[in-house]
């Protein structure tokens, strides 16, 4: 089971509940979205995005924002895990944290203990940036790309 990552989490009230149960199905697919989620909300735009930024300041959320089929835009993504001594987890994890490419990383209770999924803008820059996590970390990377998609419409009820 993976180890859920500390954040300074904060008693989510109402609204944030309400807010974060709505995006997880997306924005609407209006020409002014934000106006339709506040009146679905019974608030306003400007204090929708000033909650998401601080759900985002708060660390509650690590992101905000669409999902791209990265592949139809030349892109390559793969996901790909370390084995790193427990005295080097903290810094590796920062090391991971401090590159762009990395979309997420997260600890597991197995040898191969630290996993993060790239996400580069072609496959060449995806192998550079493998090697480039190698050479920094002296970690070897089992690396696991995508054979098959599959989707799930994943959503947390909150």
């Amino acid at each position: 089971m993976p180890e859920m990552k500390e954040t300074p989490l904060r008693n989510l009230d109402a609204f944030d509940r309400r807010l974060l149960n709505t995006l997880q199905r997306g924005l609407p697919l209006v020409r002014h979205p934000w106006e339709e989620l506040a009146h679905s909300l019974s608030s306003t735009p400007e204090q929708i995005r000033q909650r998401l930024q601080e759900l985002l300041d708060d660390g509650v959320l690590t992101r905000f924002g669409p999902m791209f089929d990265i592949e139809s835009l030349d892109g390559a993504f793969t996901l790909a895990a370390l084995a790193v001594p427990e005295d080097r987890f903290d810094t590796v994890a920062e090391q991971l944290n401090a590159m762009p490419e990395v979309a997420h990383n997260y600890r597991r209770d197995h040898t191969w203990n630290m996993w993060f999924v790239l996400a580069c803008a072609s496959p060449e820059a995806l192998a550079a940036t493998l090697a480039r996590i190698e050479s920094e970390t002296g970690l070897l990377i089992l690396n696991l790309p995508k054979e098959k998609t599959y989707h799930v419409g994943l959503h947390f009820p909150l």
